[in-house]
């Protein structure tokens, strides 16, 4: 069996057993569930159900806290900054947009930054908290043990991936974007890897200096991802990774000499925006509406390729898995099938495809 459907209300319910019987408090183990069950509504599927099995390692192994609280280290009236005490970042990161979307409400806008929470996994997961709301948001995160992407013009390991997502209200749909500053992410790296294929384009730098799309170059033999813009414009996706480490890192306090053998434990940006405190809600959702319109109704390249905002995909993706049930493939249906035999938890029944 290379890929099944499973109804996302089951697929919610086994994660959240699994989480219990890996050692996670009720609510901590149902937000969980939720955070990696959002990545595959999404497709996003290296950063969905296929982390359960790293998700429960960790909690098992103590490596993530299963409960308690963050620690508040310091506050104004729109800015605040956590400690997660390596409580899971599945848990941490929509309490802490929760709590950025509340200081919004108030001052217009509101920011956390959070450092040492566990694995983040998909931020696009976390963005409709907000818009649902009508607030913007933009969040960035960064791994400070982590070294995967080169410098421009560098062949070492500096930066993490570091994702970046942002979420627009209109009038219609949001506007959803996830990315990372380098050329791919590392889960996509991984995937090509288990696959046994290359990367659809030039994605790492070896060792020696050499451009190329062969996964093992990073997985095997020490190579590193190549930052946004690849070979010829890898400056700006430089730029920016440094930018999303200034903002984590920096403003957290939690750098990378800070945290050389805390594994997964992540810096996390929030900052929500109520467009109400601005020109007013309808006045900005107006204009994005009549912007996302004119990027629509774009001359497109190929009459089979339109023009798309980004996130329509994503949403397409959330509506039809609601209905059909979630796409699981043949590198997570085997993950979710041993943590079920580890824990005894049971197997969620599969659907016709």
């Amino acid at each position: 069996m290379t890929q099944v459907r499973v109804a996302k209300e089951q697929l919610l319910q086994f994660a959240t057993s699994c989480f219990v019987k890996a050692g996670a408090d009720q609510e901590i183990a149902k937000s969980m569930a939720e955070s990696l069950l959002w990545g595959d509504l999404l497709g996003f599927r290296t950063h969905g159900m296929r982390r359960l099995p790293y998700n429960v390692k960790q909690l098992q192994s103590g490596a993530a806290r299963g409960s308690g609280e963050v620690s508040v280290i310091n506050h104004r009236a729109a800015v605040e900054t956590w400690d997660a005490n390596a409580l899971p970042g599945l848990y941490v990161a929509p309490l802490a947009v929760e709590k950025a979307c509340e200081m919004a409400l108030n001052a217009g806008t509101g920011t956390v930054v959070v450092r040492r929470c566990e694995h983040v996994a998909s931020l696009a997961a976390y963005l409709q908290i907000a818009t649902e709301k009508g607030f913007l948001i933009n969040m960035m995160a960064a791994t400070p043990a982590q070294s995967s992407v080169a410098p421009a013009g560098g062949i070492s390991r500096v930066f993490s991936p570091n994702p970046y997502a942002i979420g627009v209200p209109t009038s219609s749909e949001p506007m959803l974007l996830d990315m990372s500053f380098s050329v791919t992410a590392a889960g996509k790296v991984r995937q090509a890897y288990d696959r046994g294929e290359l990367l659809p384009w030039p994605a790492i730098v070896t060792q020696k200096g050499e451009i190329t799309n062969d996964p093992k170059a990073y997985i095997e033999e020490g190579g590193a991802l190549l930052p946004l813009g690849g070979a010829d414009l890898g400056y700006k996706g430089y730029g920016l990774c440094l930018q999303s480490e200034l903002w984590t890192l920096g403003l957290t306090g939690y750098g990378r000499a800070d945290a050389m053998d805390d594994g997964e434990q992540n810096t996390l940006f929030v900052q929500v925006i109520d467009p109400e405190a601005f020109a007013g809600k309808e006045a900005f959702e107006r204009v994005a509406e009549d912007l996302m319109q004119r990027c629509l109704a774009a001359a497109p390249i190929s009459k089979e390729h339109p023009v798309r905002v980004p996130g329509s995909g994503a949403l397409a993706q959330v509506k039809e898995q609601t209905e059909r049930g979630v796409l699981l493939d043949e590198l997570t249906w085997p993950r979710l099938q041993y943590c079920a035999e580890k824990l005894g938890v049971e197997l969620p029944v599969t659907l016709r495809l």
